[in-house]
């Protein structure tokens, strides 16, 4: 008997991944254990989806599932991160803010060059070597995510299924290792404490930084009296912002593939929009404010993971787990060694850098909330740590998807 296949149109998938957010957020508060990992809720509800689909498949039910939005949706989300590439915040948050930069770029690159030379010697794609490299890792589940139709057209079979299940390990990894990486040298070297057991919000001194010259929370919607009012509104500009670098990235990526490079979707649309927030901070037109740039981003980024989640081919991660096992063990030692041998030594062998290192940990190996959870455990410990508190989530944030977008597109280019 045929299995019955049910096709839902772009609106249905839309409506389903927003109950798959608010169903991952339910079972989070129901099930510490995922709030404990720093596991997204979008992740939570896309992968129940995710096994259900799997386990119906060719048994109950089959499931077409139409995701024209789920590509808007990415592109958008990758705009927003753009927009956050500006140099006055490399400015705002001084020379540490730009080494600690220098210091992740350089750990993705390193990410994928392992991950090669660990494919080439397995007797894999050397392109999984970067999935289960800066792709999953440094880059987490929506990188993992986005990128992974592109090297599903590459080649790489399950690209989608492998890059999540890399970044899951790498949260896992991330959220255990660095509160303990960051102890150890506190312990280790007795290095001088900070002040006190009760420092300010994680993110408070980030945000000054980051959000500077804009409002401290985002304040009360005022009615619309005429149309005037309506077309000053902040909010508006910034989906403008948005829509503008989408349109005029898709010019961008084109003419990036037509010299012969093979780029994601969004990639265009990342250069564009960081051209348009450094000009809009020099010429003022749109007035982009990066608070409001970050809760566009945040809606795309939790409903794209859901959607994409829904499509992921999780059969054919059997082939690959010995492979991607190794890889995943060996890029753990990297990060370890980073942070032991450089991330301490560079960032100053202090109490701060040693809060830093444990922070690196985090969002190397998974997302720049594991990092921040990370953190917070040590400074709840030992005491407040405000210079962490603003290098760390500035460059997870706003920075290194940047640069390793940039390398991923390279290499995988290069190894195609």
């Amino acid at each position: 008997m045929e299995t019955p296949l049910i096709e839902l149109s772009a609106v249905q998938v839309l409506a389903l991944a927003c109950f798959g957010v608010l169903l991952g957020t339910f079972i989070k508060h129901r099930a510490p254990i995922f709030d404990r990992l720093n596991i997204p809720a979008p992740i939570v509800g896309g992968l129940i989806f995710a096994v259900s689909i799997l386990l119906m498949r060719d048994r109950v039910l089959n499931v077409k599932l139409d995701n024209a939005l789920q590509d808007i949706l990415m592109v958008a989300f990758f705009t927003t991160v753009g927009m956050g590439a500006s140099l006055s915040l490399l400015k705002r948050g001084g020379v540490q803010v730009a080494v600690f930069f220098a210091i992740a770029s350089a750990g993705a690159l390193l990410q994928n060059l392992l991950g090669i030379g660990l494919a080439k010697v397995l007797g894999v794609s050397p392109l999984l070597g970067i999935v289960a490299g800066s792709v999953a890792l440094t880059g987490g589940p929506a990188t993992a995510l986005a990128f992974g139709k592109t090297f599903e057209d590459m080649g790489v079979a399950g690209a989608s299924a492998i890059g999540v299940a890399a970044a899951m390990f790498g949260i896992s990894a991330g959220g255990l290792l660095g509160g303990f990486l960051g102890g150890r040298l506190i312990e280790g070297k007795k290095l001088e404490r900070g002040k006190g057991t009760s420092p300010t919000p994680v993110t408070a001194e980030a945000e000054a930084v980051a959000y500077q010259g804009e409002p401290a929370s985002i304040e009360a919607p005022v009615p619309m009296h005429d149309e005037s009012e309506g077309e000053e509104n902040a909010l508006l500009r910034t989906v403008i912002a948005v829509g503008l670098a989408m349109g005029l990235g898709t010019l961008a990526s084109k003419a990036i593939a037509h010299a012969g490079v093979t780029v994601p979707m969004y990639i265009g649309a990342m250069i564009v929009a960081a051209v348009i927030r450094n000009l809009d901070e020099k010429l003022g037109w749109l007035k982009i404010q990066q608070h409001r740039m970050d809760a566009v981003g945040n809606v795309a980024l939790q409903i794209f993971i859901v959607m994409a989640l829904m499509t992921l081919q999780l059969w054919k991660l059997v082939d690959l787990a010995g492979p991607f096992l190794v890889m995943l063990v060996c890029q753990i030692i990297l990060v370890v060694v980073m942070v032991l041998g450089l991330v301490f030594t560079v960032m100053g062998r202090d109490y701060e850098a040693a809060v830093m290192a444990g922070g690196f940990t985090g969002f190397m190996l998974g997302t720049t909330a594991n990092a921040m959870a990370c953190m917070d455990v040590l400074v709840k410990k030992y005491g407040p740590a405000p210079r962490a508190f603003i290098v760390v989530p500035i460059v997870g944030c706003f920075l290194i998807d940047f640069t390793n977008a940039l390398f991923i597109t390279g290499l995988a280019n290069v190894f195609k």
